[in-house]
This record gives structure tokens, C-alpha cells and sequence, in this order.
């Protein structure tokens, strides 16, 4: 199948190498030219601009945007829409706020092109692991695109396959899923990131502890200097909270045991934020959400004033007195 691949990062360029490798026939195209030709010699066709990818496309296209969310991704449906013909589909793999993909799909109804979201899982690892693919459209669309979809996604490869899966249809175990309508894809995209944040914190401050496990303020009966990156691996070994991120964990630790390449600074992409807008227009409680990102902006400050008032509120209470710097 031929597909018009918008974006040449990390994500989007190794995309394209699984696509090629799966018997695609990919046009590339990217505001950095050389990105684009640097394709070539892995058997992509490049194209210089948008105007050159639309016309390198045969009818009806596909075209996938793989560029940064926001006014990026806004000005290159636009810019897009301005090229395709009616029965022309544009997919966005980006991070997209679910409610500007319902918008965008009725601007590009109105002249007979298609639109789907597609929430995208893998990162840099996807070339080989392939992508987790959550996808959101007209499911006769959604249908032709299949093909994509399967080559990007994992298959059912070596995992354990759920007991009774077997009975079901469908291609959820294949790794990609067709979710709904527009805006459903990015919509279980954005709660993963969310639960993502929730996990991370969990694994984060639990190896916290252990960090500080032999601190002189605890009895020395308590104390206990323990090897980290050996208790990650140990948990990667048939215990309940195994998982990628701890597999990602393990492997960070092995590097550089004290992280001291790290700062904390920890930013967040924006799903964790659209996240808990949905759980408050929802009214579903989500404390463990909503303290995972919380955390991240806390790791962006040295104190904030809200800390600053806490500490003279305990003095002022109790006489409690704030440690001398680096104490």
C-alpha cells in the first residue's frame, strides 16, 4: 500500500522503515529537506514539498502527519487540506487533544476528505517492537487502512495470549484497535498517558525509598543499604509489578546506578493535563492521575511558595526550623 508520511523524527522516520520493511510503498516529506532525502537511501521516495508529496500520492491517498501537537499539527491539516481531493484521507499519529480531532474532522468533511486519529504507543523502540495503535474513524476508512495498521502494530508475536482471546474477533491482541468515532483513538491515547504518569510516579517514588532506606535519621537496626538496580531486575523476574517502564527502569539503573546524569526535571507532553480536564468533566475521581502530574510540575522548581508557607506556618506552630542548605 502507498502512504505519504508527513514528519521525519524519531517516531515518524522509523515508522516509515518498518512501513518499507512490511512491502510499503512510503513518500516522505519533511520541513527539514535533508530529513527527507536522507530517506531516500533506504528506499523512500522523498519529496522537497507538500505540493510534490500530494502529487507523488496515487487516489485515493493517505497521508500521515507525524509532527508535534498543537498549531504544528493544526497549520499541516490545513496546509493539507488545501492539496487533497474528496476521498483522500489524512491520519494524525500525533498527540492531538481528542476535541481538536472532532473539529478538524468537520472542517475536512466539508470537502469530502477523511480524517482519522491515531493514538501511537512505541516510541523509539517501535521499529523493532512495533507500535500499540488506538484508532479513531469511519470504520470503512479505518477498514482500507488496515493493512497500515497491521504492518505498524506488534502482532500477537511471543505474549502470552489472554485466556479465551482466542474465542474473540477482532485485532485488539494484534496490537492496534479501532476505538470509535473520530476523536476516540487520541481520547484512550490520552488516559494510557495518563495511567503512564500514574505508573511512572509509583515506580519512581518507590525506588525513592529504598534510596533513602539507610538514612542516619532511621535506627541503625532499620538501615538497609540496598542495591537498586539489582531490585529492578529481580521484579522483572515473574513479580506483579513487572512491566516495560520497569524493563526501561532496570536498564537506566544498570547504566548509571545514581542517575547522575538526571536533574528530575520531568516534563509533561499534555495528556496527562487533558486527562484530568476529562475525569473533572466526567466527575470520576482520579487522585492517583492528578498527583502523578502534579509531581512533574513540582520537579520543574527549586521551592515553590506554597512550600515556603508551610514552613513558616510549622515554625510558627511548633518552632520547627528549616534545615541549613544541603543539610
Amino acid at each position: 500500500m502507498q502512504l505519504g508520511m508527513v514528519g521525519l523524527g524519531r517516531m515518524g522516520s522509523n515508522m516509515v522503515r518498518r512501513l518499507m520493511k512490511g512491502g510499503h510503498d512510503c513518500v516522505v516529506f519533511d520541513v527539514n529537506s535533508k530529513a527527507a532525502t536522507a530517506m531516500a537511501s533506504e528506499g523512500a521516495q522523498p519529496a522537497l514539498t507538500l505540493d510534490e508529496l500530494v502529487n507523488s500520492l496515487a487516489t485515493p491517498r493517505a497521508v500521515w502527519i507525524m509532527v508535534p501537537a498543537g498549531q504544528p499539527t493544526e497549520q499541516t491539516v490545513v496546509d493539507l487540506l488545501n492539496r487533497l481531493e474528496a476521498g483522500d484521507v489524512i491520519i494524525d499519529g500525533g498527540n492531538s487533544y481528542f476535541k481538536d480531532d472532532v473539529r478538524r474532522s468537520k472542517m475536512l468533511h466539508e470537502k469530502g476528505v477523511h480524517f482519522i486519529d491515531c493514538g501511537t504507543s512505541g516510541g523509539v523502540w517501535g521499529l523493532e517492537r512495533g507500535y500499540c495503535l488506538m484508532i479513531g474513524g469511519p470504520q470503512e476508512v479505518v477498514s482500507r487502512l488496515d493493512p497500515i495498521f497491521r504492518t505498524l502494530s506488534p502482532g500477537i508475536g511471543e505474549i502470552e495470549r489472554t485466556a479465551g482471546r482466542e474465542k474473540l474477533a477482532g485485532t485488539a491482541e494484534s496490537g492496534y484497535l479501532h476505538c470509535g468515532p473520530v476523536g476516540a483513538g487520541h481520547f484512550v491515547k490520552m488516559v494510557h498517558n495518563g495511567i503512564e504518569y500514574g505508573l511512572m510516579q509509583a515506580y519512581a517514588e518507590g525506588f525513592d525509598i529504598f534510596r533513602n532506606a539507610d538514612s542516619k535519621d532511621l535506627p541503625p537496626d532499620y538501615r538497609y543499604d540496598l542495591n537498586i538496580a539489582d531490585i529492578a531486575e529481580v521484579w522483572r523476574r515473574g513479580s506483579v509489578v513487572g512491566s516495560w517502564l520497569l524493563d526501561l527502569a532496570a536498564s537506566a539503573l544498570v547504566e548509571d546506578p545514581d542517575l547522575t546524569k538526571f536533574t528530575g526535571y520531568v516534563q509533561d507532553s499534555g495528556e496527562g493535563r487533558w486527562t484530568i480536564n476529562a475525569a473533572i468533566d466526567e466527575s470520576v475521581p482520579a487522585e492517583v492521575l492528578s498527583a502523578a502530574l502534579y509531581t512533574r510540575f513540582r520537579s520543574r522548581q527549586e521551592h515553590t511558595f506554597g512550600e515556603k508557607v508551610l514552613s513558616a506556618m510549622r515554625n510558627k506552630f511548633g518552632g520547627h526550623v528549616e534545615p541549613a542548605a544541603g543539610g
